[in-house]
């Protein structure tokens, strides 16, 4: 395994190390997903699902989806199908238009999660916690920025 070291001279922040920050781990976590036959807009809804302390309304989830990806309903709904018909979420029984993840679609979800997890914890590992967090204020700051300026297209 290869370390990489942070150094004094990085450069400012702007869209390209944005871009690079998000596509490099995420081809990472597309290699789990790749091993586990789950693309990555499957795994983001079933998480979803997954970590719901009760079954998930199919509409919310179909909201919440469309909001993180920047994606339309329609996309959304066949996923979410992909994911009944692979017997990985189910409607709850007391109320079929909320869904629930099916117990294999709760077990994929938690080896996606374990694995995924070491691999960030990896990519995670020595930065300063006071680094972290205003990385996180900072894209948090322009994801909001972001998502106003696409509410008003």
């Amino acid at each position: 395994m290869t370390t990489v070291t942070a150094t004094t001279t990085a450069p400012a922040v702007n869209a390209r190390i944005i871009g690079l920050a998000h596509h490099a781990p995420r081809a990472l976590l597309e290699r789990v997903l790749d091993r586990h036959g789950l693309t990555f807009h499957q795994n983001v809804t079933l998480r979803l699902v997954a970590i719901a302390a009760e079954p998930v309304g199919r509409d919310e989830l179909v909201g919440e989806v469309t909001g993180a990806l920047k994606t339309d309903d329609a996309f959304v709904h066949g996923v979410i199908e992909e994911l009944l018909t692979a017997r990985l979420l189910e409607g709850d029984p007391a109320d079929p238009s909320r869904l629930r993840p099916t117990d294999t679609g709760r077990d994929l979800y938690e080896r996606v999660a374990a694995e995924s997890g070491a691999t960030a914890a990896r990519l995670y590992a020595g930065i300063p916690p006071e680094d972290l967090a205003v990385a996180g204020r900072v894209l948090t700051l322009i994801t909001q920025r972001a998502n106003a300026e696409l509410a008003e297209a």
